[in-house]
């Protein structure tokens, strides 16, 4: 079964640090864009980070001076560093495999693939 799943969410107090990671199983992600999609409770879903095929990275505003979003494609896998997390950051973290044109417009129902999520938490 085609799958990216997810792994690092957690409880961390504001200020903390997580490392998100989304691993392909049944699909190689060298040649996708990958992005991370926060949904967050009565809220849209915000994508916060994103990485192409190359490497070339985007964040939103409000995280691309926290979030470092990174690669390994040798081990098939792309990771979330999250730093300095605040508490507008909690929700589902997703992680979607796909084009990075559809990403960056907001459409990320026409991404490839997705994973099923990992909470964040951030509370004192």
């Amino acid at each position: 079964q085609v799958q990216l799943v997810e792994s690092g969410g957690g409880l961390v107090q504001p200020g903390g640090s997580l490392r998100l990671s989304c691993g392909g199983a049944g699909l190689s992600l060298d040649y996708y864009a990958i992005g991370w999609v926060r949904q967050a409770p009565g809220k849209e879903r915000e994508g916060d980070s994103a990485i192409s095929s190359d490497g070339s990275t985007w964040g939103a505003p409000s995280v691309s001076d926290r979030f470092t979003i990174s690669r390994d494609n040798a081990k098939n896998t792309a990771y979330l560093q999250m730093d300095r997390l605040e508490p507008e950051d909690p929700g589902v973290y997703y992680c979607a495999a796909g084009p990075l044109a559809f990403w960056l417009r907001g459409n990320y129902n026409g991404m490839d693939y997705w994973g099923k999520g990992t909470l964040v938490t951030v509370s004192s």
